[in-house]
């Protein structure tokens, strides 16, 4: 077991992960200085009480790319790029840089809860936390961290004891985890997304290949998508782990699938060749739509590599509600449904939002992060009723649907500031006709006119309530 007493330790970022981290580097000894760009209130307040109440811990706001003297360690919190001058410096000094959830890792004692584990473009959270819902309706005692919920760290190191953990892990946490060995782990699905971060493509599926490094049990995959299945042949396992595909089709010998709206296991059965066991119907899933369907077989398939019986499969998925912004039915008004699906960052979520409704209207756009959408908008324009843009990059939009699908409707709305979507959700009730969808699908990150997506989709709730209400006055 690593020794941590008065190891000089350097923790980037002042955010909830890289305070979690401090706080228990230095209840074991470790000497840390937190570093942080920003010196606003805000930083100074967290500063202060964190030194107030962690021993062993100092805080340096206003520069985050000095490394400081003798630095053993460089704990980064999830999102800081791989050419931070902070880590060049470290590289440069030949001290390594690992993540939050390499040091949870590390940090796991005796006996400690196996972890199922899950990344992918999209689907993520909501499938750790079908998963989550799973595991507590078989009995376990879980939780669902990582990506989600509390800091990892906070949970590995608390007095909670768990049977098991399900784990979400974004490509940016895996880059900086090189020990982390999951019992089982899916990827749900891989397209471009973070290039700015990674670099390309290749380098972010690398990055998200590493979850299947080390496994014991299950390596679990997406059929329809080959990329999936070929970072589990480039995994380093464990002998005897198993490679298990889910698919929305009628599965195959280690396979999860769907025969006649029921959701089906054929890899962990006896004679799997020819047997297969019933674990849900579809309906079950809340919402039923495809992409969530496929999200539901990847939780199964690593609850039964865990030892889940099928009821608790079952149950688990009628139990479980997804969380806001994610295909969330907001209102009907004048026989138009209005959907928040502001989750959609990229053009992979929005392409499986968009599947799951006919006609739509869609409002799209934000932050591109160096997407492209000629292939979003060939696969869904015969869905489109019409389209509304707006946010930083929605030019990139037009551009595809006048591409290839000129006979759609496009309203370019020029307004960046947040009241903008007001104006959005109006001119797409004008575009709809009784029984249509109003689907907030952005395909794009948020971040140039909201603080997030959560902020995104309640713009979006609030102004179809505004819609409903009659009352919403144009601030054009």
């Amino acid at each position: 077991m690593t020794s941590w007493q008065d190891r000089n330790i350097t923790v980037a970022g002042l955010g909830v992960s890289g305070i979690s981290a401090a706080r228990a580097l230095a209840g074991l000894g470790a000497v840390v200085t937190v570093v942080d760009g920003g010196d606003s209130e805000g930083h100074r307040a967290r500063a202060a009480e964190l030194e107030a109440e962690a021993k062993g811990v100092s805080v340096r706001l206003g520069d985050a790319e000095t490394l400081p003297e003798g630095t053993e360690l460089v704990v980064t919190s999830p999102g800081w790029k791989p050419d931070s001058p902070l880590f060049l410096a470290a590289a440069e000094a030949g001290v390594d840089v690992v993540g939050d959830v390499e040091i949870a890792w590390q940090l796991r004692g005796e006996g400690a809860a196996p972890w199922l584990a899950i990344t992918g473009t999209n689907g993520k959270t909501t499938t750790t936390q079908m998963l989550a819902s799973i595991l507590r309706a078989a009995g376990l005692k879980t939780a669902a961290v990582g990506n989600i919920g509390t800091p990892i760290i906070d949970v590995v190191t608390g007095d909670e004891q768990y049977d098991v953990l399900a784990v979400e892990l974004s490509s940016y946490q895996l880059h900086w985890a090189p020990s982390v060995r999951a019992h089982s782990a899916a990827v749900l699905n891989l397209a471009p997304d973070h290039l700015d971060w990674h670099g390309s493509m290749e380098a972010y599926a690398a990055d998200k290949g590493r979850i299947y490094e080390g496994n014991t049990i299950a390596c679990v995959y997406n059929v329809a998508d080959p990329a999936t299945e070929r970072l589990v042949e480039e995994a380093d396992v464990e002998e005897g782990c198993r490679a298990i595909g889910f698919t929305l089709g009628a599965p195959g010998p280690s396979m999860l699938g769907v025969v006649d709206g029921i959701l089906v296991d054929r890899a962990f059965v006896a004679n799997r060749q020819k047997n297969a066991q019933e674990l849900a119907h579809v309906d079950d899933v809340n919402p039923p739509a495809p992409h969530n369907i496929a999200n539901a077989l990847a939780a199964a398939a690593l609850a039964r590599a865990f030892g889940v019986e099928p009821r608790a499969v079952r149950d688990g998925l009628r139990d479980f509600r997804p969380d806001a912004h994610r295909v969330a039915f907001v209102d009907e008004v004048d026989g138009v449904r209005y959907v928040d699906d502001s989750k959609a960052t990229n053009t992979h979520a929005a392409e499986a939002s968009l599947a799951a409704f006919e006609p739509v209207v869609w409002i799209a756009g934000g932050l591109a992060k160096g997407a492209t959408f000629d292939e979003l908008v060939q696969k869904s324009a015969k869905r489109l009723r019409g389209v509304v843009l707006m946010g930083a990059d929605r030019a990139l939009i037009a551009e595809a649907l006048a591409r290839h699908a000129p006979e759609v409707p496009v309203t370019d709305l020029e307004r960046t500031d947040t009241g903008a979507m007001l104006a959005a959700v109006r001119e797409a009730a004008r575009l709809a006709e009784p029984g249509d969808t109003v689907l907030l699908a952005p395909a794009c990150a948020s971040m140039d006119m909201f603080a997030n997506y959560n902020k995104r989709g309640d713009a979006f709730a609030d102004a179809v309530r505004e819609l409903a209400s009659g009352s919403a006055a144009d601030t054009a």
